[in-house]
């Protein structure tokens, strides 16, 4: 049996480069043809697009979902869901997290890949409970990163513990291109000999390794890889997928995936690549190979932001000091891996420590959060005194962040009352409550015919 391909082009691929903009309208033409080449999985929900959807497309991304899975009848359906964070930037109750869940394979998800920014497992549980009860397959992600408690039995011990909550496969989620090729052997090596379930590498091209990983990872015996097509390809996003499939044909590792098929679409996502270049929103900077990801393990997406936090501050000439103090928040954080929300707020406190000239003289609220325990456990112990320097006579949360949540649906459901049209209303305006309702009073208005040009009425609608 050879390895199998999931193609990211409908999610991480244009999330990495275009900042999820692709909208329902320009997938929807290419469905069948991707549905017929044979892939893993189509990954195309959950992520950010649920956020953009809402933000910026004022498309609802429940319906993108439907839509999808009306078209695409052969292929699995995968999504990424942040566990105890859904898809949203705080954690939210147990039920909440149960009925995202639910609803998102009652609308047509297969895979769910749950990971935490923390690698604390507490943090998956309620998630991998909840897909298992809707007999949904749970791929299991681990954050992969380097630093001082980042060693094979971290995540061989991390994998094993998975595998007993239940995961049906277990994903290498290399969020910022870190993972060198024989590293990467050596990892799907001692994984294989560890687990018995499937073993899916998931990187970026943000380093220039992306391609020389996959190749090492299959010779180690990977199940799946992720790959983008080729014109939505490298940079911040994945491994082309053309290459990958040429370069393991004839081979005990060949694909099977045929090379005129992948052409059709490749062909199809080229113009829009070139649409999306045209607009700015395609930069050719995202593209280059990016060594500072080796060097300060920023991913692309935190590197973008810490740009542009530097360019509104008018110091972008700090962004070297800023990259080199990263690490060392980092460090005192106790080593989380920088993904989303933990990149945000340890880059976001970086950029204060060196705009401030003094080391957290300044101190966000989600760093309080952080070093408090609001997330979950750090991978390595925070010193005391550090902890004190930041939340002072503060309690720390030592328990699962959650347990001390209410459930919050009935609640939720309350509020977001006047706006209800379908059941998963009330999980968008979980998410996101105040761009919820703008996208719900956009939706009413172009139901209803209402003028949003009208006075009254432009006060409450922003469609953007």
């Amino acid at each position: 049996m050879g390895v199998k391909i999931t193609e990211t082009v409908l999610r991480d691929s244009h999330q990495s480069l275009i900042a999820t903009r692709m909208t329902t309208e320009e997938m929807l033409p290419i469905l069948p043809a991707l549905d017929e080449v044979g892939y893993n999985a189509l990954e195309c929900w959950g992520g950010a697009t649920f956020d953009a959807c809402l933000r910026f497309l004022n498309e609802d991304p429940w319906e993108r979902l439907r839509k999808i899975r009306d078209k695409v009848k052969n292929t699995k359906l995968q999504m990424l869901f942040r566990g105890q964070n859904i898809l949203g930037y705080r954690h939210y109750a147990d039920d909440v997290v149960e009925y995202f869940v639910q609803r998102s394979i009652a609308n047509g998800i297969d895979i769910i890949r749950i990971f935490d920014a923390l690698n604390d497992k507490r943090n998956l549980k309620v998630a991998i409970d909840a897909a298992k009860k809707e007999k949904g397959h749970v791929q299991a992600a681990f954050s992969y990163t380097t630093g001082p408690v980042y060693t094979l039995e971290y995540f061989t011990n991390f994998a094993r513990e998975l595998e007993e909550m239940g995961a049906d496969s277990i994903c290498i989620k290399d969020m910022a291109g870190l993972l060198k090729p024989y590293d990467a052997y050596d990892l799907v090596k001692a994984l294989k000999e560890t687990v018995k379930v499937p073993i899916e590498l998931h990187t970026h091209y943000t380093s220039g390794l992306a391609s020389m990983t996959a190749l090492k990872a299959v010779e180690a015996g990977v199940d799946i890889i992720d790959c983008a097509i080729s014109s939505f390809a490298m940079g911040t996003s994945q491994p082309p997928t053309e290459p990958i499939v040429a370069a393991l044909q004839g081979t005990e590792y060949d694909t099977g995936l045929s090379l005129e098929k992948l052409d059709v679409i490749s062909k199809y996502f080229t113009p829009l690549r070139e649409k999306y270049i045209a607009s700015g929103l395609l930069d050719p900077n995202v593209l280059k190979v990016n060594v500072n990801a080796l060097l300060y393990q920023v991913p692309g997406g935190m590197l973008s932001n810490l740009i542009s936090q530097l360019k509104q501050a008018g110091s972008s000439d700090k962004l070297t000091e800023v990259l080199e103090e990263v690490p060392r928040v980092r460090a005192d954080a106790g080593y989380p891996p920088l993904v989303t929300p933990s990149s945000q707020i340890v880059g976001t406190q970086a950029v204060l420590n060196v705009l401030n000239g003094q080391r957290y003289k300044m101190v966000t609220k989600e760093f309080k959060g952080l070093i408090k325990g609001e997330y979950g456990k750090a991978p390595m112990d925070i010193k005391p005194e550090f902890v004190k320097q930041i939340i002072g006579d503060e309690p720390r949360i030592t328990g699962r962040p959650a347990d001390a949540l209410k459930p919050e649906l009935d609640k939720l459901r309350e509020e977001c009352k006047p706006y209800i049209e379908q059941e998963e209303d009330v999980l968008s305006y979980a998410l996101f409550e105040q761009v919820a309702v703008k996208f719900f009073e956009a939706r009413k208005a172009a139901k209803y015919g209402i003028d949003i040009d009208n006075a009254d009425a432009d006060k409450k609608i922003h469609t953007v």
